[in-house]
């Protein structure tokens, strides 16, 4: 079995640019035709970019307890951003991506005219807000300075969360597609916007960060013990799930991870490993 490899930032903008340079146009199949891109070699491993915690745990039970059985042969590459998963799945870097759910999705594809599309749900990552400083959401008050991701999508849901639990007010209507700008009442909070993958390590440097479910795991962080608040799992449409280039769906080792991913095994791995602080989401796949 080949070994994971775990990309930084930096080596994989570097290997992004030299794929995109030479990278073949979209392919024009439409996903309901659930063809295998042209670019896609069934014959190789399936290489698929994930964040590290829980989407690259997940896979590497996969691939260590169900993958050889079903005739995958599946490799993971660690990265540690929300860009370059994508725009390698687009150039044909990797094969599949699973570390994202659908609006942010929906806007990156908008903003980079990329081409990704979902799969199969695998689980939910509940945000929650976290503070070192203080022990109770009460406790923060006018003059505090509160970190939120600096992504349009994870920017709305953090500020629904502080709207939610009373710490700000936001117009009304705009729901996850909240900015800075949307709020009407901010109750003397400042807010700083930070990169969703460096929020953990502003914590002491800020009196409250919200953060992304993964990256509070990987940070030492208990979302259902630690949390000041957290959202709630019922109705959340922010499933995370596996991802392909348009075209590639019907790959048919997407399809055999897609089936192992939303196996009993997997399920019970989730429930087992992360104690409610992260919740598989199976059930219908994500419509594009």
């Amino acid at each position: 079995m080949r070994k994971n490899i775990k990309i930084t930032a930096a080596a994989a903008a570097t290997a992004a640019l030299a794929l995109g340079l030479s990278a073949c146009g979209t392919d024009s199949d439409p996903a309901a035709k659930g063809e295998t891109g042209a670019g896609a070699d069934t014959s190789k491993a399936l290489v698929v970019a994930a964040s590290p915690t829980p989407h690259a745990d997940i896979l590497n039970y996969v691939k260590k307890n169900l993958a050889d059985k079903a005739g995958l042969e599946l490799e993971v590459k660690e990265f540690t951003d929300y860009v370059l998963p994508n725009t390698a799945t687009e150039n044909g870097q990797v094969d599949a991506n699973f570390f994202q759910h659908k609006p942010y999705l929906d806007d990156f594809n908008q903003k980079n005219k990329t081409h990704i599309v979902p799969v199969v749900d695998v689980h939910l990552e509940p945000l929650g807000l976290y503070s070192k400083k203080v022990k109770d959401i009460k406790d923060i008050k006018a003059g505090q300075t509160v970190a939120v991701p600096n992504d349009t999508t994870n920017e709305g849901r953090a500020l629904q969360l502080l709207a939610e639990n009373g710490l700000i007010t936001v117009k009304d209507g705009v729901g996850t597609n909240a900015k800075l700008s949307d709020i009407t009442d901010k109750k003397g909070l400042e807010f700083k916007e930070i990169e969703a993958a460096t929020v953990p390590r502003a914590l002491d440097d800020v009196d409250a960060a919200v953060i992304n479910g993964n990256y509070a795991i990987e940070a030492g962080l208990k979302p259902g013990q630690d949390s000041l608040a957290l959202e709630k799992a019922d109705g959340n449409p922010y499933a995370n799930f596996l991802a392909v280039k348009e075209g590639n769906e019907g790959d048919p080792r997407v399809q055999k991870l897609a089936k192992l991913l939303n196996s009993d095994e997997v399920e019970k791995f989730i429930e087992d490993t992360y104690k409610g602080s992260i919740i598989p989401a199976f059930g219908e796949p994500a419509k594009s």
